[in-house]
């Protein structure tokens, strides 16, 4: 179990990354290719991104183990709520002090490394981030092939030398242009509604609230935010604050950093729908449906979330009327809905956005 002690100095700095974190998804996604679970959610990614791999996975499969511990470095901390872009990313990767790198990468060779460190873990089953089961190729094979090939050595790239490092950076701009990149839309509508039920907590009940909200493996026992985790872990915030950070890719159990000198960061995943995530609408009945005045201002009264009693009454229609417009909505393509404790909250997708500016594409960063 992580245990997170949260001081009162904690609690008022407790925040909501405002966006997407590009290398968090990058890493995170990495763990999914290789995971045959969550096929509703991730199987139709996991056929159209594999295609497009070349040699990106090898190297990153020696960074990224199927199991336990890697590298805090992969996904570079920052203060306040503004996550890295990519590209801000890639800069901070590199510029990496060796150091830093010689003892990260010196732990992917601890003996016992993935339930000993007692730092960040990924996987799955169950604890969701540490043991993994099933689906995972061999380490350095091309997912989807299930063919071994030699191991990549790390020493030159913990030696701190600038062309591994350069390579590395390669690698990962080159699996986040197949993996995650086509997908961000999609991403970003995912984090955007989970940070709108946040909100709506936190308007509701301060902090508290908030914390209190988060997934169902995320207990708030003030003082301590307690996770289901692959080992017991204590982390002590130090009224440092502690930055939420959604994540599209994430799976079953949050993602801390192992080193507790770090920004303090919980990775947690989103909640998905049981609808296949990355399917997009084709023609058929609800094109018809969309057409009308009524529709189209139920659609201009979600704008940045809403519950369904507030959509009917933003709308001016019954309850029964407006939950029948969001579900047609949802099936469009144009809305997500996502529980909030006894009610649900709507909100706009990229493309229901972009309809409402007459084609407008909404910008990514």
């Amino acid at each position: 179990m992580l245990r997170i002690h949260v001081s009162g100095m904690d609690l008022s700095k407790v925040r909501m990354a405002t966006r997407p974190d590009a290398l968090w998804e990058t890493i995170l996604s990495f763990h999914r290719l290789r995971d045959r679970r969550a096929s509703t959610v991730f199987g139709k990614w996991r056929t159209e991104t594999r295609p497009r791999l070349n040699g990106e996975t090898r190297l990153l499969a020696a960074l990224v183990p199927p199991r336990g511990y890697f590298p805090d470095f992969l996904t570079p901390s920052r203060e306040g709520s503004e996550p890295h872009s990519f590209d801000a990313g890639m800069e901070a990767l590199r510029d990496t002090p060796p150091e830093r790198l010689h003892a990260e990468l010196g732990l992917l060779r601890a003996p016992g490394r993935p339930l000993s460190l007692g730092g960040r873990h990924c996987g799955g089953h169950g604890s969701g981030r540490g043991v993994r089961s099933g689906g995972v190729r061999p380490a350095g094979g091309r997912p989807g092939d299930g063919r071994p090939v030699p191991p990549v050595r790390l020493d030159a790239l913990s030696e701190g030398r600038t062309e591994p490092l350069g390579r590395l950076i390669t690698a990962l701009r080159g699996y986040h242009r197949a993996a995650v990149e086509p997908y961000w839309a999609h991403i970003q509508a995912s984090i955007e509604a989970d940070r709108a039920v946040r909100g709506r907590a936190l308007l509701d009940g301060g902090a508290d609230e908030l914390l209190a909200s988060l997934p169902s493996m995320i207990r708030w026992r003030a003082p301590v935010l307690e996770a289901d985790y692959p080992v017991d872990r204590e982390l002590h915030l130090g009224g440092r604050g502690l930055l939420l950070q959604p994540s599209f890719f994430c799976r079953s159990t949050p993602v801390v950093y192992r080193n507790p000198e770090l920004t303090p960061v919980l990775v947690y995943p989103v909640t998905h729908s049981a609808a296949p995530v990355f399917a997009e609408p084709g023609p058929g009945p609800w094109l018809g449906r969309l057409l009308g005045n009524t529709r189209s201002t139920v659609l201009q009264a979600i704008g940045t979330g809403c519950t369904t009693s507030e959509l009917a009454r933003r709308a001016g229609v019954s309850l029964a009327s407006a939950s029948q417009h969001a579900c047609v909505l949802r099936e469009a393509g144009l809305v997500l809905t996502l529980r909030h404790g006894s009610s649900v909250l709507h909100t706009l997708t990229p493309l229901g956005g972009s309809l409402l500016r007459g084609g407008a594409p909404l910008a990514l960063s």
